[in-house]
């Protein structure tokens, strides 16, 4: 069940699917509870070989295309007039709820909510996407954080998630990106060369707490990581090899954000690495070891990290942020896309 809960909001193992830099957004305002904890060891992303679904499901290009990809399909059933599937690669995988065409499906489980429900708790803060292969979207804003529903087709029940088409493209993002503030406005080049973060941010995520891999204080970079968020992981494994080679130092540290979506799980995998010492905070992330009891020095450590947090504005795990050649300050959300370019514009 963990890893269900790992993957519920992500396409990482799905290359052709991800989206530009994805991350873990946040659901609402950054809040901090004192919920207790664990974590799963970094996945190993499968080789990508093109599987066959279930006979069933070979007339929908949405299920051909990420079986083409590599997944392995099950068929899950018809629910709320949407087929639901599993996907899997490797030992990760989550849930689709396939659109009545074919075509798209959204990443999400649906909840016990209905349409009217959902209009009535967000009343005011809702604004209508539309009608898109069959399924209406709504954007829905909580303070400075949104989240993005899709109603089944009866409106019994909403999904909170990302719809994407049988091509690979982030339909969800497309529809919010004229709503001001629903795309991150801090966002890298082509060869993922930094733009300049907002002011002070560094003073600030230095005084966090954190594990550190890596000797390289000329090319320091802070990643500011949910330890349940599949794309800090990915981005981790990704990064990791320059650090163990000295090329960059890594500083991790561990936030919660995915709480709503995990049962808890991502304030009890952060209180557990907060409780270990700072040598070996990066070490228990990548193993998945963090059985031990929260310290009673955790709570106090976590809540410091989320209001540093929520004073430079995160919205999404990972997000990096780091001191560029020139001086100024780089910043980075979600996973890199070119691994390289983005390790050489670190530092100086």
């Amino acid at each position: 069940m963990r890893s269900v809960l790992l993957s519920l909001a992500s396409v990482v193992f799905f290359p052709a699917l991800a989206a530009a830099n994805p991350h873990c957004a946040t659901a609402g305002p950054l809040v901090f509870t004192s919920n207790t904890p664990q974590l799963p060891g970094a996945p190993t992303l499968a080789p990508l070989t093109p599987t066959s679904p279930p006979a069933s499901l070979k007339g929908a290009p949405f299920v051909m295309h990420i079986a083409n990809a590599g997944a392995t399909i099950t068929d899950l059933g018809t629910s709320d007039r949407m087929r639901q599937i599993a996907a899997r690669s490797g030992d990760q995988f989550m849930l689709f709820d396939v659109t009545p065409d074919g075509n798209a499906a959204v990443s999400g489980i649906p909840i016990e909510m209905t349409l009217a429900q959902l209009k009535t708790v967000a009343a005011g803060n809702i604004t209508d996407l539309g009608l898109v292969h069959g399924v209406e979207g709504y954007f829905v804003r909580s303070g400075s954080m949104f989240q993005v529903f899709y109603a089944t087709p009866d409106n019994q029940r909403v999904i909170p998630g990302v719809l994407w088409d049988a091509a690979g493209k982030n339909i969800t993002k497309a529809e919010v990106a004229n709503i001001p503030g629903a795309i991150p406005t801090v966002e890298v080049n082509g060869s993922d060369g930094p733009q300049a973060a907002p002011a002070a941010v560094l003073p600030l995520v230095q005084n966090a707490t954190f594990g550190t891999i890596g000797n390289n204080p000329a090319k320091h970079l802070y990643m500011l990581i949910d330890p349940q968020c599949i794309y800090s992981i990915r981005a981790f494994q990704m990064l990791r090899p320059f650090a163990e080679q000295n090329q960059i130092e890594i500083s991790v540290i561990p936030l919660t954000i995915l709480d709503g979506e995990d049962g808890g799980q991502s304030t009890k995998s952060a209180m557990a690495l907060l409780s270990d010492p700072p040598d070996q905070i990066v070490g228990a992330w990548q193993s998945g070891s963090e059985g031990n009891r929260p310290s009673e020095q955790a709570q106090a450590r976590l809540k410091q990290n989320m209001l540093i947090a929520q004073a430079i504005g995160l919205k999404a795990t990972p997000t990096f942020v780091w001191r560029k050649a020139d001086g100024t300050e780089g910043q980075l959300v979600g996973v890199p896309q070119n691994v390289q370019a983005f390790v050489d514009a670190i530092g100086s």
